[in-house]
């Protein structure tokens, strides 16, 4: 699997609302999120499901979206201040060597792991990481583009989520995408 991260330009591409007539981010957060939630978003671009998380979550609940490329979190602030959604996101840059998680240990409720895995060092590295901040029972889901991430990757993602004690749930039908729905046991 190759590790090539999305330039931040193109950031201003997939958080265009032209893609919401191929991807509706509120019917696909919908099933996994529910208000009070705690939400990590690894690689959220300028915020495309950012913005859907964060209301789903509401007032009480809160999401952290984690990237390494300074520019894309300048795009997801400026995002999530005109949804008016500020004080319910954490916009983090991490470091390079690691998803910086650490003060997150046991707290996630539910991990929204859209087209990022591939991105990743490595699917282990990516899943040890989100295992320790994920409570006992929480969930991922788990969406890769067909068309970068071809069946055997996609199965190495699995068997590394299951190496991390993730368990496969469901796989949930996408056009052009492999899904999975996990949970921690």
């Amino acid at each position: 699997m190759a590790h090539r991260v999305c330039p931040w330009w193109l950031g201003y591409f997939l958080a265009s609302p032209i893609r919401r007539l191929f991807a509706d981010p509120a019917a696909i957060v919908r099933p996994y999120v529910r208000p009070g939630m705690t939400v990590l978003e690894p690689g959220p671009g300028m915020g495309f499901f950012t913005v859907e998380l964060a209301r789903r979550v509401g007032p009480n609940g809160r999401v952290i979206a984690v990237d390494i490329q300074p520019r894309m979190i300048a795009g997801l602030k400026r995002r999530i201040a005109k949804a008016g959604s500020s004080d319910r996101v954490e916009a983090r840059v991490a470091p390079h060597d690691s998803l910086g998680l650490s003060d997150l240990r046991g707290k996630v409720d539910v991990t929204f792991a859209m087209a990022v895995v591939h991105e990743m060092p490595g699917p282990e590295w990516f899943f040890n990481q989100i295992a320790e901040a994920t409570k006992s029972g929480g969930a991922v889901f788990l969406a890769e583009p067909a068309g970068h991430v071809n069946d055997d990757d996609f199965a190495a993602e699995l068997e590394a989520a299951s190496k991390a004690a993730f368990q496969v749930i469901n796989r949930p039908a996408m056009r052009r995408l492999h899904t999975a729905l996990l949970r921690k046991v």
